[in-house]
């Protein structure tokens, strides 16, 4: 699920667009289209990741790359409202405006690499075994039903005084 939040950071890089961000909050429905769209990029590099951790009998090392194959099949469905909701977390300025103008073709690689690029990067191999299960338990699901699965679980994380995840605030219902 970090690696959907950072998604949804994609777009504050810079100090204002962070503060915007941080004003910011997603509906549920922006945030399964998010999820939906990042899946296939999590998936991957969490294999990158993991696979040297989980050894060759792991799920992801069997079925990780027919799992992100059959995720992706959502993708191109989802973007329009993906790329919507990243664009709204990138608030006002000229870096969304830059991306907002850039066709699609260019938009959607740089979004799969900066997602599957922080999860190699920055997950933690301690989490590698229990991601791992998960993804095992989730893969009898369709794929729009694990992507609702993790906007409600983003949704409850967010409860309370301050319904923020990172920079990100998830919409009281």
């Amino acid at each position: 699920m970090r690696a959907v939040t950072y998604t949804l950071a994609l777009l504050s890089l810079t100090g204002s667009q962070v503060a915007a961000a941080a004003e910011t909050c997603l509906t549920p429905r922006e945030a399964t289209a998010v999820a939906s769209y990042a899946l296939p990029a999590v998936i991957s590099g969490t294999s990158q990741r993991c696979g040297p951790v989980l050894g060759k009998d792991a799920y992801l090392t069997k079925e990780g790359a027919k799992l992100a194959a059959r995720y992706s099949a959502r993708k191109a469905a989802v973007w329009p409202e993906a790329k919507a909701a990243l664009l709204k977390v990138g608030g006002a300025g000229e870096m969304t405006e830059a991306v907002r103008k850039l066709p699609d073709a260019t938009v959607q690689p740089l979004v799969d690499s900066l997602v599957t690029g922080l999860v190699v990067e920055q997950m933690p191999t301690d989490r590698c075994s229990p991601v791992d299960r998960a993804l095992w338990l989730l893969s009898p699901l369709p794929p729009e039903n694990t992507a609702e699965l993790i906007a409600l679980s983003l949704g409850l994380m967010a409860q309370g005084k301050n319904p923020r995840i990172g920079k990100i605030a998830i919409c009281k219902s």
